[in-house]
């Protein structure tokens, strides 16, 4: 069955469908022999010899990590300034899995891993409203009315957040400090930092908790579990129930 080159090298678990694209284009790309530049290319992965960077791809096993990431992490595969990256974290793990989407830095959390291309990019790609779950120490005590303007929306630089939840969990008179709970679907950079500072309490410390039915549970800061079967297909299911939108990404 013939699939279009960029599907086959994220099913191989080579990197995302988005980034397979990139190393398409950049020549990077060899099927039978003949570097290959024009994206809507279809090979047969169990006929034609495919190469990247001179190298055979394999049909890996599948592998789906929950990560609960530290600070101080970053999340990418290398880092040219020699930091700690979420790979040091899975070395374990003989797959070349990959991080779903972005946690900063200064964020810790639940972090998805995968060498599943295909599910990554949907996974992550902004069409998709997966709810994601955070808990924030803010600096001050904010108003029910403030609280209240995360959960419908902050007017940032690059355009209003979208309608998600929010509510106030504990406040830490002494500290000076309150710990809010954001649930948000949109995946923008440095989001819930930027929506917590336009409403004047800037964050303090961030937590991802949840991504839409998986949480952390007891998993230990800088560990990883796999996840099960059943996970992994309700995964793939809630993927089908959340409105797709428009987008010209696509």
């Amino acid at each position: 069955m013939e699939e279009r080159l960029q599907k086959v090298l994220a099913q191989a678990g080579v990197a995302s469908r988005r980034s397979c694209e990139e190393l398409i284009k950049q020549g990077r790309v060899k099927v039978n022999g003949q570097v290959i530049t024009e994206l809507g290319t279809k090979v047969n992965a169990f006929v034609d010899q495919i190469l990247v960077d001179n190298k055979s791809i394999a049909q890996e096993e599948h592998v789906y990590l929950l990560l609960n990431k530290p600070t101080g992490v970053i999340t990418s595969m290398s880092d040219p300034e020699g930091r700690k990256t979420v790979r040091d974290l899975v070395k374990q793990i003989p797959q070349r899995v990959y991080p779903v989407g972005r946690l900063d830095f200064d964020t810790s959390g639940l972090l998805l891993m995968t060498n599943d291309g295909e599910l990554a990019n949907r996974l992550a790609h902004p069409s998709f409203e997966m709810d994601k779950v955070y808990r924030a120490w803010v600096k001050g005590m904010p108003t029910s009315e403030s609280v209240s303007r995360l959960a419908k929306g902050i007017k940032l630089e690059d355009g209003m957040t979208s309608p998600g939840k929010a509510r106030i969990l504990e406040r830490d008179v002494k500290k000076n400090r309150t710990l809010i709970e954001l649930t948000i679907h949109e995946g923008r950079n440095r989001q819930v930092r930027r929506m917590c500072q336009a409403i004047g309490h800037p964050v303090i410390t961030l937590q991802r908790i949840q991504v839409s039915f998986l949480t952390l549970g007891n998993l230990g800061l800088g560990t990883y579990r796999l996840l099960k079967k059943e996970e992994v297909e309700r995964l793939r299911s809630e993927l089908k129930k959340v409105q797709k939108k428009p987008n010209k990404r696509l």
